[in-house]
């Protein structure tokens, strides 16, 4: 063997070989979760600013329309042209509109409200005490119609087709349909005036006592559950039947799974989408529905200012309350569209 083939070198095709199998790097677990945290995110927020820049519009727009000016608020029958003319100038209402508005939403976005045309006072402190009050009674009304209505929904289920389905049935069809200052004043009737159990009207922080605040909200609260203990009871109802019926629950019952797996495990996270959507729509009808609520109960709260700055003509007053509520509704529309596509991601991808 000659020295010369001693010294060649061997091919590369190892080498080659080599590069073309490495492995590529599998992302991290946690790259993973902030990708999808990233991705949640970005899709709240391609929902929020849309919805929020158009809400916005449109209750500025129409502020503008309505012709209303702080000039009658400030000096009533004894306005003058030139009065009302210093007045607007004051209050920069002799700018145009898309100046007008942009400033407006600007001033929104440091987390000003807005003055008070009535009074001078700013909008966002205005609004503070009262929204603890209306947020308290929706956000009450809230937890007791999930609840109750989670409860009703799931033995109805459980027992379909049987006296206890059809009673259940029956019951969440009659709650329905009555309205809920007509549910207030039969509270008041019984429990306040009849056995004296809680108090008829007023309002009590929470730093006062625990108690005491959830006495004289649990009234209120229970007039506006009734609508939402029944959706969400229908709807619940329909979504467990339906994922009872599929295939995979028949396999689970074949395979020996316990009732109580196959509930828990393959029913209930697929049988929840319909009580979902619908609770989507639930709270801005508690808010609307807090301005009777509130009128019947005595309470001073957010829709009862909102009602009393429309009867007024205090424009910035009632835009601060829609601003307000804009935001609410569309950031728990948000929440529960994250948590139903959590549960049941294909709902994300519209499936």
């Amino acid at each position: 063997m000659s020295a010369a083939s001693v010294s060649a070198k061997p091919p590369r095709t190892e080498r080659k070989t080599g590069r073309r199998g490495v492995v590529p790097r599998r992302p991290s677990v946690l790259g993973l979760r902030v990708r999808r945290v990233t991705i949640a995110l970005l899709r709240a927020l391609a929902i929020f600013v849309p919805v929020f820049l158009v809400g916005t519009f449109v209750t500025y727009l129409l502020g503008f329309i309505s012709g209303l000016s702080p000039a009658h608020l400030q000096l009533g029958e004894s306005a003058t042209p030139e009065a009302v003319t210093r007045i607007e100038h004051e209050w920069g209402l002799d700018r145009p509109f898309l100046v007008r508005y942009v400033s407006w939403l600007t001033a929104l976005g440091r987390g000003d409200l807005g003055t008070s045309w009535a009074n001078g006072q700013p909008i966002g402190k205005l609004l503070a005490g009262r929204a603890a009050v209306s947020l308290s009674i929706a956000g009450l009304a809230l937890v007791v119609g999930v609840v109750s209505g989670c409860v009703l929904g799931t033995v109805a289920a459980l027992f379909q087709t049987s006296w206890i389905d059809r009673a259940i049935t029956a019951f969440t069809a009659f709650i329905s349909v009555i309205p809920s200052f007509v549910v207030g004043v039969g509270l008041v009737v019984v429990f306040a005036v009849t056995w004296r159990l809680l108090p008829s009207a007023g309002y009590i922080p929470i730093d006062e006592g625990v108690g005491l605040w959830l006495s004289h909200l649990l009234l209120p609260a229970l007039a506006l559950s009734f609508d939402t203990t029944a959706d969400v009871a229908r709807q619940l109802r329909v979504g467990l039947v339906s994922a009872y019926r599929e295939n995979y629950v028949t396999g689970a019952a074949l395979r020996g799974l316990s009732d109580r797996r196959i509930f828990f495990v393959h029913v209930l996270p697929n049988g929840i989408a319909p009580m979902l959507t619908v609770l989507g729509m639930k709270f801005p009808n508690l808010l609307g529905g807090a301005v009777v609520t509130e009128a019947i109960f005595g309470l001073s709260g957010y829709g009862r200012f909102a009602s009393d700055s429309a009867l007024r003509g205090d424009v910035p007053a009632v835009q601060g309350v829609l601003v307000v509520s804009i935001v609410l509704v569309v950031a728990f529309n948000v929440l529960v569209n994250t948590i139903l596509n959590r549960l049941i991601p294909s709902s994300g991808r519209g499936v």
